[in-house]
This record gives C-alpha cells, structure tokens and sequence, in this order.
C-alpha cells in the first residue's frame, strides 16, 4: 500500500558526514580533544526539530537562547518560562512564517527583541578566514553560538534556503557539525567549511543578497521590562524611517523656534499605525483551571522593576514636558476615530478580549483585529492571576491612549513618547540650528543621570531601534525569503 508523503531523506555523504556514523562519532571525539566542541553540549541539550516545514529559522533562534540560558521574561506554558518557537512572534506573524518563512534579517531582528547580542553578516560583507575565526571562537566556548543561512543544493541537499546553529569545529580537517533543526530531514553532520562557506555565499533570490551567519550571545544588560521594538506589523519599516531619518530632519529644518513646537510637531506627524513599533510586556490572567499558580517571588519582584521603571519615566522632566505639551495642544485626549463608531466599542465579548485575556490560557497568540474594550478587560483581568506576554501598546494604555487597533488614528501616550525620545540616538538633535533650542532640548533627552533601571531599558530600546534601523537599510520591509527544506 502507498504511504503518502516522505520518511526522512538519505544524507548526501560525501560531502557530509553522519555525526552519528563511525567517522561521525570519531571526528567528534578528536574535536573534542582539540577544545573546539564546548559550545556543542549546551545546544545539544535544547536541540529541537522543527516543528514546521519553513520554522527553521525560529527553532535554531530558540534552541541559542535556551542555550545561552535568556529569560524570555515571558510564560511558555504556566508557569514555566521557556524559549519555544511559538514564543518568536514578536516581529513576524507566525502564520506568516509558516507560509513563507523568514528572512535573515528577521531572525537577526527576532533575537535582538528577545535580549540577546547579534552580530550578524552577509558571506560578501566577511571572508572565509574571518568565518572560521569565528567558528573556531564560538565552538571552544559555551557563551556563543553561530546560526547560519546556507543553500542546500551546494551540498548536495534537497531543498533550497535553510537554518541551523553549528554545533562544533574540526580544526585538523576544518570540518564544522551542522545540528539540523530539519531532524526529520537529514541528521547532525559534518561538512567542509570551505563548502559551507560556498553555500553561504548564495544569492537568496527573494532578497537579492547573499545568505550569512550570525554570532549570538548573551547580552550584558537584562532584557527590557516595559517595552520591546517590534517589526511585527507591517507599518514597522515607516515608522523606523520616520523616527531615524524624518525627525533629525524635521527638528534641523529651522522653522520650529522652540522646545514645544518640536515636540509638537514630532508627535502630530507620526505616521499611521506608529505605535505598533513598540510593544508592551503586560500581565494577563492565569487561569488556575488551566495550570496556572499564584505569582512566586522572582515574578512578584519582576512586576516591581516595572513599576519602578515606569515611575522612574514619570519622573523625568522629559516625561513632564511632553504631558503639557500634549494637553496644551490637546493632543492627550482620545482622538475621535471616523472609522470606528462609538457603538462599534460596545460589541465586545468577555471572551475575545483584545489584551488576550481570555486568549492565553488556551494557547492562542493572536491579536483581535477589531477595537479595544479596556473596560471589559479590567472586569475580567481584576483580581486575577496573570502572566507576562508581548502585546501590541495600542493595546495596553487605557488610561491615555495610543491608536485605535483598526484604524491607526492615534491617542497619544506620554509614558511611550517619553521612552521612544529617550531612547532616539543622541545625534538625533544635533541638527538643530538654534543653540539654545539644541541645549534645552539636550537638557531633557540626556540620559546620564538616570536611574540605573531607566537607564537600561532605554538602552535596551536604543539598541533594537538601531537594528531595527539596520533592517530597512536592509531592505527586508518587504522580505518574504522562504527558507525551503
């Protein structure tokens, strides 16, 4: 009787070798005798197969952070805290993901929001040697790892685009350990490194660049507690573009005189959708029926840092500045929306709540599309247990607003406006023809001084704003490259 689809796929060798052969097994005991197989048992000890035919990219991304041991800072399942493929949505739809997978610069953008230090490269932005540098670097430590982007064919593969972390290095007979997230595929093996330097030297068609690797470690500050960039909406590229090239040109075209007319001016120009950029962790009900626990102590101290945190951003004249220029310009009330009417606030279930509050504890991890029914959320999320995940501002500001979730008109929020100042690079400013103007308003954005904990969110926020900004440079606003088996 025929059976449908395939049972995994013979392993073309050469050129790669089975890690579980006998050359396999012996080209792992010499490596380990060359010291170049010490990032290996980290990643071997979360290596997951891929739960989707285009989730490569997702489960090489979860299987480092897991080694590298970062906190997601967000539940997986009640009450454990874990990097799952599902869990890296926050810059691309996962269902989009599974149409047509992710391009490398997402994977890049995905684990810069998720808390961890990237460096990544184009094959024609580095070389052969300065790889295997690399490569020899990350597998004799355990606090690095490497994940690449390569064309399977140049090994003699089916299939087209692919990720995986490498596993170990070789260094006699400069061979590197593929640990293939495609388990159902083909097994871990080894291969030349010239010739998987060949198959990182492809054009990805979708993109018209050449594939890569990327150098992925621990970052030296905590992930950020009340907000994360996100280039999850498709607005993501405008509004990057808005913040990192129209403001320094807006503030420097010497038509606003003063501090409140930049300001102003800045916030009544943001492009649609703006805040959809910058996401908030929030806390959501944990239904006990459902597994959930009471909060435990780090948990309980977690929701202190961010109401330390989000005082701390209250505190500064920055934040004081920006609410009388908004309430000056009226600016701070809630914009009326002429697409969605006043009655279309009321058709709100309990049950489809837009904050996910009746969403989580049954796995699901979109978003309602429709518009925000705060009210109802406060009914439900009262006296609840809860637990942290990433939504969307538009959806967490009830008290002052940020854009209507259908249509993008905006309801400005000091708190995020503060932030997103705060953590615009300083040369932002530097345009501003008027040195007093450029001193007072230098005066406000100037982040020496700030509190430890403010200071390291903002920094957090500088950081992915600058990938984020690397992204578009990119051109991956419309990248759909689909990584194939």
């Amino acid at each position: 009787m025929e059976v449908e689809g395939f049972y995994r796929r013979i392993l073309p060798s050469p050129p790669a070798i089975d890690f579980s052969s006998s050359e396999g097994k012996k080209l792992f005991l010499e490596a380990i005798f060359e010291g170049n197989m010490e990032g290996f048992f980290n990643l071997n000890s979360y290596f997951q197969t891929q739960s989707e035919p285009a989730y490569c990219g997702l489960a090489s991304l979860s299987m480092v952070l897991n080694a590298l041991t970062i906190d997601p800072g967000r539940v997986w399942k009640a009450p454990w805290r874990w990097y799952d493929e599902n869990m890296l949505d926050f810059c691309e739809p996962l269902e989009k993901v599974k149409e047509t997978g992710i391009s490398f610069w997402k994977v890049v953008c995905l684990a810069n929001c998720a808390g961890a230090k990237v460096e990544a490269f184009h094959a024609n932005q580095s070389s052969i040697d300065v790889f295997r540098n690399h490569v020899s670097n990350c597998s004799s430590s355990d606090d690095c790892h490497l994940i690449i982007s390569y064309h399977r064919e140049v090994l003699n593969q089916t299939g087209i685009g692919h990720f995986s972390p490498i596993g170990g290095y070789h260094a006699m007979k400069d061979m590197v350990l593929i640990l293939d997230t495609a388990r159902f595929k083909y097994p871990p093996h080894w291969v030349p490194l010239t010739l998987l330097w060949e198959a990182m030297s492809t054009i990805d068609e979708s993109t018209g660049k050449q594939r890569g690797f990327m150098l992925v470690s621990k970052n030296d500050r905590a992930p950020a507690s009340l907000y994360r960039m996100s280039c999850k909406h498709e607005s993501w590229g405008r509004s990057t573009r808005y913040l990192m090239d129209d403001v320094p040109a807006l503030v420097g075209s010497g038509l606003l005189k003063d501090v409140p007319a930049i300001l102003s001016t800045i916030f009544t120009s943001l492009p649609p959708y703006f805040y959809q950029i910058i996401k908030r962790v929030v806390q959501v009900p944990r239904n006990k029926e459902d597994g959930g626990e009471a909060l435990n102590e780090e948990e309980t101290g977690w929701n202190n840092i961010k109401d330390t945190i989000l005082k701390q951003v209250k505190e500064t004249n920055l934040f004081k500045y920006i609410t009388e220029v908004l309430q000056s310009e009226k600016l701070a009330e809630p914009t009326k929306c002429k697409v969605c009417t006043p009655d279309s606030f009321l058709n709100i279930s309990s049950t489809s709540l837009c904050c996910q509050a009746a969403g989580i504890p049954m796995g699901k991890s979109g978003f309602s599309e429709g518009p925000c029914c705060h009210d109802a959320c406060a009914r439900i999320c009262n006296g609840a247990q809860v637990a942290n995940v990433l939504v969307a501002v538009s959806q967490t500001e009830p008290i002052s607003g940020s854009e209507c979730c259908s249509c993008g008109v905006h309801r400005h929020s000091p708190v995020v406006l503060t932030s997103i100042l705060l953590a615009l690079p300083p040369q932002t400013w530097s345009a501003i023809k008027d040195k007093k103007v450029q001193d007072d308003l230098y005066a406000l954005v100037l982040t020496e001084g700030l509190p430890p904990l403010l200071l390291q969110e903002i920094m957090q926020l500088r950081n992915q704003l600058l990938v984020l900004k690397k992204c578009r440079e990119e051109g991956i606003e419309d990248d759909l490259s689909t990584p194939s088996l």
